[in-house]
């Protein structure tokens, strides 16, 4: 990394490019400040480190997924400029963001309260769902690629140079232990990624701002790799369900069970952040100091040399000016407070002398005045001004009961019935602000208003918020992951609206499984029941005994998969004419057959046949050894039945139904062995 930082460093890239100071270092490549002398702007060049570009193929896919990116366009994605080749340095050009990075943020504060990180998420999840649409897939969503510049804008960056990585076959240590820690488990076992995988990433980044930490830490990639694919993400204390639930609900191991893609999970968040009421917030940029943080600056007082330092109170006081000398000599001015005292030699004689007093003026007569006049202005003085008294004192009144009146106080409308969206306008034409609470409900469909919070004409200041209580329908079953703790999936099905049962008789084996975890769900998950319904636990029996296989024939497919669930053994639909035709389709047999019991702890999978209404054609098994003609028949979809001699190795002589006649599927053949 040394060779190439000096190779580069104050140098021209493509006699274009100017490389300067160098603003992070990673495993995989150097970003440095530098700027485009032809356009005259400052931007960031990631340079590759030597060895990845020594390898040709790696160039050629450097420059393929770079021209991939520099197509994506959106306000919060770092844009790629420019990319290019200059002798053995391979660099990126791209936007650059005076600030940090997210990993900078939370290494600064810690976690992070969830109003601000919503915020932070927000943008992600944004310009990751842009990339979902436009066929791009990040792969490596993380803090460290998280930027945040002035005035908290957040961005993402690196789309397409994780895959051009990862396709090259080489990584370092350090650049294992930065980007292992938000792999998905798809992307730990077999190295694919797709929108979900991005999804997953980003639920662990949610995670790590919420709790300050990341769920899972170990000493080596390895130890940490392998609880991404065989542990549940664990809940977080202290923060909402809702939140908690979204959390979880992103990182569940299945992608299936994920939401879709970042705008489906940005959706998600948003509903979540206004189900909560959190407002969004400005991002503190990275180094900043938080708001409560203030440092009194205390301007330095001039003091003599030789002097004593004045106190803080002394420091504070106003400045007296000296005395002002005089204009004609360089001496200062004597300022005298008392008498002027004589000069010496004629003191005495003026001591006794008295002095001169002032000349008194004439008194001058005042005007006669008619007291009837002096007495009406006096009244006419006292009516106006009590007059204006009354006439302020009215229109001060007036106003108060306006204010207290029609001007300051509304009704709360009647929106009952209305959807979320029209019952939020009603509000605010009302002068009030809404807040929101979803609830489930048996009979109002989703999306519509249950009640208010004050009730339907209730008197509210003008500005005060109303709850407006909206249902989400029925109450759905939710995805518990199977090998989930019973406390995690009572406290997902109470979210749910529902109340979490057990039943022992409902308890299955399981050989992966712990003893006491959740195995499935009773009804299954996204069934729509009543308020409080109860959803049994079916909870692990730990490996199963060995034990034969049920006879489940004639069952319908829900009995027989439930049976068979019980036994311990894994139940599979047969496919095609076998398959069933809907739930009230009956079992025509099984394979292995019913009784047979099942060697070897991983041998649990049962295929189930299905007896349907279509008709078969009967073969041919005349001459066949016992054994390859009952074979051939079952899978015709017939009931097989031996008589005389019924060994295998014997040779079939009659069938009881010719050859080639049609009949319904399950209908009963006797074979005769000799």
């Amino acid at each position: 990394m040394e060779r190439s930082v000096s190779n580069v460093m104050g140098g021209l890239l493509e006699q274009r490019y100017r490389v300067d100071a160098v603003l992070a270092r990673g495993g995989m490549s150097t970003v440095y400040r530098g700027r485009d002398t032809r356009l005259d702007r400052d931007v960031a060049v990631k340079v590759m480190d030597p060895h990845l570009t020594a390898d040709p193929a790696f160039v050629a896919r450097f420059e393929r997924e770079a021209r991939a990116a520099a197509q994506l366009h959106h306000p919060a994605v770092v844009s790629v400029h420019d990319q290019g080749v200059d002798g053995d340095q391979v660099y990126l050009v791209m936007e650059l963001i005076d600030g940090g990075n997210l990993r900078d943020l939370l290494n600064q504060r810690g976690k992070l309260p969830p109003a601000v990180a919503l915020s932070v998420l927000g943008p992600v999840l944004s310009a990751l769902g842009a990339a979902h649409r436009a066929g791009l897939v990040h792969r490596d969503v993380k803090p460290e690629n998280v930027l945040i510049g002035p005035g908290g804008q957040v961005k993402v960056a690196d789309f397409g140079l994780a895959r051009a990585i990862a396709e090259n076959g080489v990584t370092s240590d350090s650049e294992i232990l930065g980007t292992v820690a938000y792999l998905s488990p798809e992307q730990v076992e077999t190295g694919a990624a797709d929108a979900r995988s991005d999804v997953y990433s980003a639920g662990i980044v949610l995670y790590e701002m919420l709790a300050g930490q990341a769920p899972y830490r170990g000493e080596t990639p390895i130890s940490v790799a392998y609880q991404h694919v065989n542990s549940d993400v664990p809940s977080i204390p202290e923060i909402p369900l809702a939140l908690d639930t979204l959390v979880r609900k992103a990182t569940r191991r299945d992608p299936s069970l994920r939401p879709a893609n970042a705008e489906a999970f940005l959706i998600e968040l948003e509903r979540v952040g206004s189900e909560l009421g959190l407002t969004p917030q400005p991002v503190p940029v990275p180094g900043s100091a938080p708001e409560n943080d203030r440092t009194v600056v205390m301007r330095p007082v001039p003091v003599s040399v030789g002097a004593t330092p004045p106190s803080v109170a002394e420091a504070t006081r106003p400045v007296v000016p000296p005395p002002m000398s005089s204009p004609m000599s360089g001496a200062m001015t004597t300022v005298q407070t008392g008498p002027p005292t004589p000069p010496p030699g004629i003191a005495g004689t003026r001591a006794m002398q008295r002095p001169e007093q002032p000349r008194r003026r004439p008194a001058q007569r005042k005007p006669k005045v008619d007291p009837v006049e002096a007495e009406r202005k006096r009244r006419k003085k006292l009516f106006i001004i009590w007059g204006s008294v009354v006439a302020v004192l009215a229109l001060i009144v007036g106003l108060f009961s306006w204010y207290l009146g029609a001007g300051r106080w509304t009704a709360v409308p009647a929106v009952v019935g209305q959807t979320e969206q029209n019952a939020a306008q009603l509000v605010r034409n009302a002068g009030l602000t809404t807040l929101y609470e979803k609830v489930p409900s048996n009979d109002v469909p989703n999306g519509q208003v249950l009640r208010t919070e004050p009730g339907e004409g209730s008197e509210l200041r003008k500005g005060e918020p109303v709850k407006l209580v909206v249902s989400r329908g029925k109450p759905v079953v939710p995805f518990v992951n199977v090998g989930t703790e019973v406390d995690v999936a009572t406290k997902d099905i109470e979210a749910a609206g529902l109340k979490a049962a057990k039943d022992p008789s409902k308890d299955a084996f399981h050989d992966t499984v712990p003893i006491g975890k959740v195995v499935a769900l009773e009804p299954r998950a996204g069934t729509a029941l009543n308020i409080d319904s109860p959803v049994i636990l079916v909870l692990s029996k730990g490996p199963s005994p060995r034990t034969p296989v049920p006879n489940v024939a004639g069952k319908t497919k829900d009995e027989a998969f439930a049976e068979l669930q019980r036994a311990g053994l894994e139940p599979v639909e047969a496919t095609g004419d076998d398959a069933a035709e809907n739930d009230q389709s009956r079992v025509a047999r099984t394979d292995p057959p019913a009784g047979t019991v099942l060697e070897g702890a991983g041998n649990k999978r049962v295929t189930v046949f299905f007896q349907n209404n279509r008709e078969v054609e009967v073969p041919d098994v005349t001459r066949q050894k016992v054994r390859e003609a009952k074979e051939e028949l079952e899978r015709a979809g017939l009931r097989v039945k031996v008589e005389f001699n019924k060994s295998n190795n014997a040779t079939v002589v009659n069938q009881s139904i010719p050859p080639r006649t049609r009949v319904k599927r399950g209908t009963e053949i006797t074979i005769v062995g000799l």
